[in-house]
């Protein structure tokens, strides 16, 4: 018989252990509701700088005066960096119309969402998402199967190239790659084999086009090019000191520098606009490096490095030998590093194009601050296997960043199969290179002409697996909110497209394609894709009550020239928008009085969504 007494106070313990848990969930809801009201009325106070930043560019048209840049700015002329997903003030100069850095964020303060079993850094490191986090999350929760899943989201988002499976799972599979022995199964040296290392040397020496072999010693392997940067950015800079980046740029890298190291990103902001200095769209020059570099010093911000994506993503430059040699004279000039990401070296697919290593070089302005990373994931299609290297005649950076290696480390028996992979130069130069370069220009060929044919202007270039397209033409005011709204209108009819802002492009409106797939996938991709545009298209005349054209007349591109673009349509007049303006801001002002009144309890009640945390 079980004591009466003992079951009495089981039954207390029990039930205040219930109270305590109830407590626990009614003060996190609480807590999320807080945090939701305050988003809207953030979100509120920048559509109403939205909206008065767009009015006063209409009456600076009707004045006479300059109208600015092309694509129209949101709440950046107001000192307002729209990348900073908390919104923080970016302090800026009289002459500074756009964001310059990243907003870094303070580790040491509380978040009034933070889970309570998290520090301040970790609920810091938790809300580090944005639209490309929670569109890839989407894809992967609904991938696109030709028979398991045929209603699934096409990727014309992540960068991989799909195109050549058969020929890697033929040579990974071959005798050669099966082998074991006691030293890849046990604890190495974290910078890698020695084996891979030299391995690793020769290959960026030969496909570099190195003019003096380059030494295994300099070579550090981690299991991806993020881990490069994360290392790299940890070891450069202190926290909160920064490195340089022209934009657009490949997005991952902001968490890269951030996560671990507390590292901001100064931004050269490059834009589409064809001037004397500027012959092709988005290109960098020093006077544009020069210029953000000034800004950022005068604001305070302490540059150590220079980062450049060579070929670039996502606009697929490949910078000629004297652009590199002038970048890195500007890094010397400045006493920067300069960190060069080359993971796309042997995706230049077209005779026209030649790209030039920074390792081909005679003579480095400054060898002791020049960095260079490749990895397996873009060039031979095997992003699942997880190795970067990095190479740096510097021994001190060699040393601090090969202590973080302990964090990065490869498995053995994968090292062995590169190796094995990297030395069998006979295979990739006759077998697979040939077949990849042919595959990636059929693909893009085929996506080219589809562009041209639904009238998206794009910039054509010749490397990666992606095309950087133009959507401006299909957002109302031109606004990033629009932009994020098109970018889900793509992801309800499942294909996924990463938009500009992923990659912190200036200009609202361009999104980066990846073409690298099956031709079939390609074919229902650029359907969905033509779906959603005349859908788009449809709204919009609805909304400036202009007369329908036929779809696909707007115009057709020429893709002979280097840059294509269409002639855009002709927007609505003046009067049209100020009139759209006003209805906006009436319904915003309706908005600010909806959050005057309202409680948590009717903001919970009005807007069941609202616990759902927003990525």
């Amino acid at each position: 018989m079980r004591d009466p007494v003992d079951e009495l106070l089981l039954k207390v313990l029990t039930s205040q252990q219930a109270m305590e848990e109830r407590f626990l969930h009614l003060e996190e809801q609480r807590v999320q509701l807080e945090q939701r009201r305050l988003e809207l009325e953030r979100d509120h106070e920048f559509r109403m700088f939205s909206i008065f930043a767009q009015m006063l560019s209409i009456l600076k048209q009707g004045s006479g005066a300059s109208p600015g840049p092309a694509a129209p700015m949101s709440w950046q002329g107001f000192g307002l960096a729209p990348e900073d997903p908390k919104r923080a003030r970016t302090p800026q100069g009289p002459e500074q119309t756009f964001p310059v850095f990243y907003g870094l964020s303070n580790p040491g303060t509380s978040h009034l969402q933070g889970s309570p079993y998290l520090s301040n850094r970790g609920n810091d490191i938790k809300f580090k998402s944005g639209i490309k986090e929670e569109v890839n999350a989407a894809y992967y929760e609904d991938k696109y199967d030709e028979d398991k899943n045929p209603n699934g989201i096409i990727n014309f988002g992540i960068s991989e190239n799909k195109l050549c499976f058969d020929l890697l799972s033929k040579r990974l599979s071959q005798s050669d790659m099966h082998h074991i022995e006691p030293s890849l199964l046990q604890y190495q040296d974290w910078r890698g084999h020695m084996f891979l290392r030299e391995e690793m040397a020769r290959f960026l020496t030969y496909y570099c086009k190195s003019p003096n072999p380059l030494k295994p010693e300099n070579v550090i392997l981690f299991n991806g090019c993020g881990s490069v940067f994360s290392a790299l950015a940890t070891v450069l800079c202190d926290s909160g000191e920064a490195l340089m980046i022209p934009t657009p740029f490949y997005g991952g890298i902001v968490n890269s520098t951030y996560l671990y190291g507390n590292v901001q990103l100064v931004y050269a902001h490059l834009d589409s606009k064809i001037t004397e200095t500027n012959t092709r769209p988005f290109q960098l020059t020093v006077e544009k490096l020069e210029m953000a570099l000034q800004r950022a010093r005068s604001e305070g911000v302490h540059v150590k490095g220079l980062i450049l994506i060579n070929p670039q993503n996502p606009l697929g430059d490949v910078y000629s030998h004297g652009e590199l040699l002038e970048y890195l004279e500007f890094a010397k000039r400045h006493e920067l590093h300069i960190i060069l990401d080359e993971i796309y070296m042997l995706t230049v697919f077209d005779e026209s194009a030649t790209f030039h290593s920074v390792l081909s070089m005679d003579r480095l302005p400054d060898p002791q601050r020049t960095h260079v990373m490749w990895g397996t994931s873009k060039d031979f299609g095997i992003s699942g296997i997880r190795l970067g290297a990095l190479y740096t005649e510097n021994r001190e950076v060699a040393s601090a960043v090969a202590n973080l290696c302990y964090f990065h480390g490869i498995s053995g028996i994968i090292q062995y199969q590169i190796a094995q992979l990297l030395r069998d130069h006979d295979w990739i130069n006759q077998v697979y290179l040939p077949t990849n370069r042919a595959r990636l220009k059929a693909a893009h060929t085929y996506i080219t002409d589809e562009l041209k044919t639904l009238g998206i202007p794009f910039l054509n270039r010749n490397s990666g697996l992606y095309v950087w397209i133009d959507l401006r033409r299909y957002l109302h005011t031109g606004t990033f909110e629009e932009e994020l709204l098109l970018c889900r209108r793509f992801l309800r009819n499942k294909v996924l497209l990463h938009c500009g802002k992923s990659f912190q492009c200036f200009e609202p409106g361009w999104f980066r394609l990846v073409f690298t797939d099956k031709i079939h996938r390609l074919q229902l991709g650029m359907q969905r894709i033509r779906q959603v545009l005349e859908h788009q298209t449809q709204e919009l005349q609805q909304k400036l009550s202009l007369p329908r054209q036929p779809w696909g007349q707007e115009g057709q591109a020429d893709g002979t020239e280097e840059s294509v673009f269409l002639p855009m349509q002709q927007g609505p007049t003046n009067g049209t928008k100020t009139r759209d303006l006003i209805g906006l801001l009436q319904q915003q002002m309706c908005s600010s009085a909806w959050l005057q009144k309202g409680s948590l309890e009717q903001l919970a009640q009005e807007q069941p969504g609202a616990l759902v945390s927003k990525q």
